[in-house]
This record gives structure tokens, sequence and C-alpha cells, in this order.
């Protein structure tokens, strides 16, 4: 007996652990992690980053010299000159040619040095983009995150209802049986209870869209029993509240994402009308090329009386020797008119930058505008979810004494259920702003420079 119930503990253990392992709740914490790890926008800017340093490496390049190698053999078929009687006959000959060139740029009117530092800049950005699309999931996360608690919460709020309301029936039934309320009532706590059912599915159906929402922006395949955990403390752990929006805006200043990248977008601008100006200028360039070639067909030599006779080909290592040769030198270009292409060029990036200081203006005077925007809303938010506290706390009031007269008799059933209404209503105000206040905070905090978890730059 003894063997069989240890058999019996450790069937139930084991299938609790079981159960565990199937069932885990994710934090919020996790949650980011994971999407910063899995989501498809996330490795998308990653292969962008992955590109721009493959240019920094094409931009290194253009200082290397080229250098290219050739090698041809071809036959002539048809009517050829016989060299041995020089008369035109049809016949086959045969010929090779080797070479080798090298070329490389002295002088480029500085554009392979500003390229170079162009694409340097250019994966800088990159590295700013990964970075805001980080936040922006990171952000996108914690709203997700928080939506699910708040669903959660209302759709408990909703079964406590409804079994309060079905203790009432109950209790309700038997009060009609001993005649001392109305069978009106009954059909009045019916009605309720099946308002309280609707009430239930569509706080199930927002907590089950809000988790799938969740889910799909973590890139989860199974989502089946995808749940998070129920952290419900609205604080202000960093007491970022105490902040004034100034302080707030110039610590953004300081570290928002988007204002590195329009800065570095800036700068990318002024290489590329460096870039542009550099086609004004000489350049000069350096050669070198090497070639040499073998026949074989049929040559005529002379003896020493001057008489000619015909041999075959020498061996073909000793003409690819004997036939070599080297050429080597510089190259200028001058450009003296090339249609206004190389001005326009100038001009057209000179517009670019123009815009690229328009834009890093507009985003400084957006961050300021959404910073203090962000502050007022947060404030907004926390005064709401103090009022709504405040609400729940006398509309719980107003309900206990409406059942102290509803159970004694001096309220009616309908009276009682507008109250207990009220209350529900109540409830559900102080759920929806608690979470939009924990929201707002957030983003003070993203703001401040403070993440949600730390994002390691690449």
């Amino acid at each position: 007996m003894k063997k069989i119930n240890y058999i019996k503990i450790a069937l139930v253990l084991l299938v609790g652990l079981s159960s565990q392992a199937q069932t885990k709740v994710w934090t919020l914490e996790e949650c980011v992690r994971y999407a910063l790890e899995n989501n498809i926008t996330i490795q998308n800017s990653e292969l962008d980053l992955k590109n721009a340093d493959i240019n920094k490496k094409d931009a290194f390049g253009s200082f290397l010299p080229s250098v290219r190698g050739s090698a041809s053999h071809s036959w002539n078929i048809g009517l050829n000159q016989d060299v041995t009687t020089g008369v035109l006959r049809n016949q086959t000959t045969q010929y090779s040619s080797v070479g080798l060139n090298a070329g490389v740029d002295i002088y480029k009117g500085l554009q392979n040095q500003n390229t170079y530092r162009r694409a340097k800049l250019s994966i800088i950005a990159s590295q700013y983009q990964l970075l805001k699309m980080q936040e922006d999931i990171s952000l996108n996360v914690a709203n997700a995150f928080l939506q699910i608690l708040s669903f959660k919460e209302d759709l408990k709020v909703k079964k406590e209802q409804m079994a309060i309301d079905e203790k009432r029936l109950k209790r309700s039934e038997e009060m009609v049986k001993a005649g001392t309320i109305p069978r009106g009532d009954l059909f009045d706590l019916k009605a309720t209870i099946a308002t309280d059912k609707q009430n239930i599915t569509v706080s199930e159906n927002n907590l089950l869209i809000s988790k799938l929402s969740l889910a799909q922006l973590l890139q989860l395949k199974e989502f089946a029993d995808f749940d998070v955990v129920d952290d419900t403390n609205a604080k202000d752990e960093y007491n970022i509240m105490a902040q004034s929006p100034i302080d707030i805006y110039n610590k953004a200043k300081e570290t928002r994402t988007e204002l590195k990248l329009a800065q570095t977008n800036l700068e990318i601008a002024e290489k590329n009308v460096a870039i542009a100006k550099g086609g004004y200028q000489p350049t000069l360039s350096a050669f070198y090329g090497f070639n040499t070639r073998a026949s074989y067909s049929d040559q005529v030599k002379f003896d020493e009386s001057n008489k000619p006779y015909t041999t075959g080909p020498d061996p073909i290592f000793d003409q690819f020797s004997n036939n070599k040769g080297h050429n080597f030198g510089f190259q200028l270009d001058v450009p003296i008119f090339n249609g206004f292409s190389v001005r326009n060029n100038v001009e057209r990036n000179k517009v670019s930058l123009e815009k690229s200081k328009i834009d890093l203006e507009q985003k400084s005077l957006d961050l300021q505008r959404n910073v203090y925007t962000a502050f007022t809303d947060a404030k907004g938010a926390l005064n709401t979810y103090e009022s709504a506290t405040v609400a729940l706390e006398a509309r719980q009031q107003s309900y206990d004494y409406a059942k102290e007269k509803y159970d004694v008799g001096l309220m009616n059933s309908f009276d009682f259920t507008q109250s207990q209404t009220l209350l529900t209503n109540a409830q559900t105000d102080v759920i929806r702003t608690k979470y939009e206040y924990m929201f707002r905070i957030k983003i003070l905090e993203f703001y401040f420079g403070i993440p949600i978890v730390p994002i390691i730059k690449n």
C-alpha cells in the first residue's frame, strides 16, 4: 500500500510540474526582451545595419588599386596569308595572349575620402535607427502588456459582480417564497444576471484579443496558453512626476535617439555636398599594364646566306618570355564642361542638406512638444485616477448603504440594481484610469532615458 501511495504522489507531482511548464506566465521585462530578439521589424533594421557595414567596406575598397587579368586564345580559320610563301590560302592559325592591368586613384577631389566618411556615418545612422525601433517596440509591448492587465481586472470585477447577483437571486427566490418581496423582483435579477453574462463575454473577448495582440507582437508561434503576470501596482518607481517638464526635456535632448539620428543624417547630407563638389576638381590616376603573346603558326627564318626557310613555332613559354611588354604612366582628367551635371548635383545635395537642417529643428520642436504633452497627460491621468478612486470609495459606501436597505426590504430590486451598476462602473473607471496612468509614466520614463529593459547597442 505504501508503494502504491508513493507512486500516486510521484504522478501528482509530475502532472503538476508539467502543468506549470505549459502555463508559463510572462513578466513585462521578459516580454520586452523576447520582442527585441524576435520581432521581424527589428530583424529588418539589423539587416539594414549589415548593409551599411558592407557599404563601408565598398567605400574602403575605393582606396585600393584595381587589378584585373586577362587571357585569350583564338583560332583563325579560312583564307589567311601563308607565312612561308606569302600566298593566301585556306588554313587554321592559333594565337594566345595574356595580360595584367592595374590602376589606382591618386587624387579624385577627395571624393573617396568623403565617401568613406559618409559610409561610417551611415553605420551610425543605421545603429540609431535600430535603437529607435527597439525603443518603439518596447513601448508598444508595454502598452499591450498593460492592456492585458486592465482587461484581466475588468473581467475579475465582472465575474465577482455576477457571483454577487447569483447569490442575490437565490436569496430573493427564498424571500419570494416567504412573501417578503414581490415576484417581479426575480425578473429584474434574472435580467441583471443575463446582462452580467454578456459583460463577462465582452471582457473575455477583449482579454483574448489583447493577449493575441501581444503574442503577435512578440512573434510567438504558440500562444494558446500565453499569459502574463498580474502586476497591478500603479506606482511611480523612479519618482518621475517629481521632475519638471523642462528637466525631462533637457534630459531627452541628451538621450533621445530621434535627435541623434537627425543629427547624423545632417552630417551625411554635408558629406554628400562635399562629394558632389569633388566633381569640379581634376582627377589623377596611375596605371600599369603587362602583356605577352604566343603564336602556334609556322614561321619564316633566314639562314646565313639570307635565304628564307620555314620552321615550326618556338616553344610556347619561350614566346611568352620573349614577347612580354610593360606599359605604365599617369592619367590626368580635367573637367571642363559636362552639361552642368556637376553643378546641378551640388545644388541638389545642398537642397537635401537644408531639408536635413529643417528636419533636425523639427525633431527638436516635436520632442519638446511631446515631452510637455506626455507630462501633462501623465499628470492628468494621475488626477483622473485619484478622482476615480475617491469616487469608487463613495460608490462603495453608497452600495453598502443600499444593500442594508435592500436586505430589510426598504429598497426595491430595481433601485438596488442601479446602485450596484454605479459601483461596477466606478470600479471599471478605476481600472481604466490606473493603467492609463501606468502607461503615461512609462512614456515619461522613456523620455527621461529610463528603458523598460537595458537595450544593448550594436
